[in-house]
């Protein structure tokens, strides 16, 4: 079937080991999707509690939406956003010396944001302070709720029970982005809206705009769901391709409109990045860095964390990290394009392509969210009844847990004093207990690359029995 006859697998159908005329399937289906709402709705309201608890007893609330928002409001000062100093003047003349202070120290004055993020904040950056804030955090909350709900109806009938308590496990981790206000949290819930607009064929041009805001914001957030609806082809690709039409604008717009004030923006972007990288700042995914050194529930998930605790060079980790992430792509485009496009295998290649994203780049736990794309490839396994299905809940529910911020937290109070070995055996000890999440994204990753590439080549999977070769 090509993929411009999108018809996808019906989510509700039954399974080829359940028989649509078993009076009790409907019983079922309907327990199933009563537990499962139960369990996305109890991880739905302590998502909106720590969140807004969050923002009223956290010290640094709002920080991340505040470098985003006063960056704008320079811009629409005729200030450079991007230069340091022009920013750092700008802080001074909005507030008293000490809190400008505050915020240089606290790296808000390196304006680290794309173009196109000017054009999507600037009626925010009109309003004051915490009126944008709320505004921000009400659309970040409606997005990320709406994404697990319709990430959630992805799901076959029979598996909504697991699939509900993923997703509310998911949510129940999510309240950081409510609390700092980082883009993140809207990125990565925009980017599942598409998914779910395009599956289902319906309020497509939603879709279209909510992944062309995800790619203008965060490309490496929602850039290799885009690379598989292009490789997809038929309608999958038009989607993609209208979505790259309007990021295209939003991009034009703000390059427009920066330029007017500083020509120099981009070497002074990439400077910004490369200073917040450098050993021992804040995007340091290295142990000098200050996610590794406080231990912070705001983790650093790429796999150059992982690698770092063996050598803490930058040439090596990158190097090593992007060798390992490139080659796992380039098998799974292999697949994707040479074996062919299959339906059924869609949500197989999404799940195997979501923790690729957040191994091959700077991520943080929050943006670890976007793992959600591998809940209906989860959920399908399981109602297959087999050991791969157990397996897949494992893996899935593992990476869940460990990219997880409340998870991250009580691991970190349990492990903590706890004596470190010597030498090798004292770096896979940090490794493991320091470094969690990039190695459960990485299990995940080579799982559903395995199963992907076992589904298109037509081979039995362990859950699958022999074939009777009397037949």
């Amino acid at each position: 079937m090509h993929a411009a006859e999108l018809e996808w697998p019906v989510p509700c159908m039954p399974t080829i080991e359940m028989k649509s005329s078993d009076p009790k399937l409907p019983n079922s289906a309907k327990s199933n999707g009563r537990d499962g709402f139960y369990l996305l709705g109890l991880g739905a309201a302590i998502f909106l509690l720590f969140g807004t608890t969050l923002q009223f007893t956290a010290g640094d609330a709002g920080e991340d939406f505040r470098a985003v928002i006063y960056g704008a409001r320079a811009l629409l000062h005729h200030q450079d956003p991007y230069s340091e100093s022009d920013l750092f003047r700008y802080y001074q003349s909005e507030f008293a010396e000490p809190l400008a202070s505050h915020f240089r120290d606290h790296t808000l004055t390196l304006y680290l944001n794309l173009p196109a993020t000017f054009v999507m904040v600037a009626p925010l950056a009109i309003l004051p302070f915490p009126t944008a804030f709320a505004i921000w955090s009400v659309l970040t909350a409606a997005a990320v709720l709406l994404s697990a709900a319709l990430i959630w109806d992805l799901s076959p009938c029979q598996s909504r029970t697991l699939s509900g308590a993923l997703i509310g496990l998911s949510l129940v981790n999510s309240a950081i982005v409510l609390g700092n206000g980082n883009p993140a949290g809207l990125v990565v819930a925009l980017t599942l809206i598409s998914i779910w607009c395009f599956y289902k064929q319906r309020c497509v041009l939603a879709g279209v705009f909510c992944l062309a805001v995800s790619l203008a914001l965060k490309p490496h957030d929602a850039g290799f769901v885009w690379l598989y609806l292009l490789l997809a082809g038929g309608t999958l690709r038009k989607r993609a391709l209208q979505s790259l039409g309007v990021t295209v604008l939003l991009t034009l717009a703000g390059i427009f409109w920066v330029s007017q004030v500083s020509s120099g923006w981009l070497p002074e972007l990439r400077s910004n990045m490369a200073t917040m990288a450098t050993a021992g700042a804040n995007n340091d995914p290295g142990p000098r860095g200050p996610t590794a050194r406080l231990r912070s529930p705001e983790m650093i998930v790429d796999l150059q964390s992982a690698i770092s605790v063996f050598r803490d060079e930058p040439q090596i980790y990158n190097t090593v990290a992007w060798l390992v992430c490139g080659a796992v792509l380039s098998l799974w485009i292999f697949i994707t394009v040479y074996r062919g496009y299959s339906t059924d295998n869609s949500w197989l290649a999404l799940a195997a392509v979501a923790p690729v994203t957040l191994l091959v780049t700077y991520h943080r736990g929050y943006d670890a969210r976007l793992i959600l794309l591998a809940i209906p490839a989860c959920a399908n396994l399981y109602a297959e009844k087999g050991n791969i299905g157990r397996l897949a809940i494992g893996v899935t529910g593992l990476a869940f847990i460990l990219t997880g911020e409340v998870s991250s937290a009580v691991l970190n109070s349990v492990t903590k004093g706890l004596p470190i070995f010597v030498g090798l055996a004292g770096k896979i000890e940090i490794l493991f207990l320091g470094h969690p999440a990039p190695l459960a994204l990485f299990l995940m990753m080579i799982f559903y690359l395995w199963i992907y590439s076992l589904r298109v080549s037509g081979r039995p999977l362990l859950s699958e029995p022999p074939a009777d070769k009397n037949i």
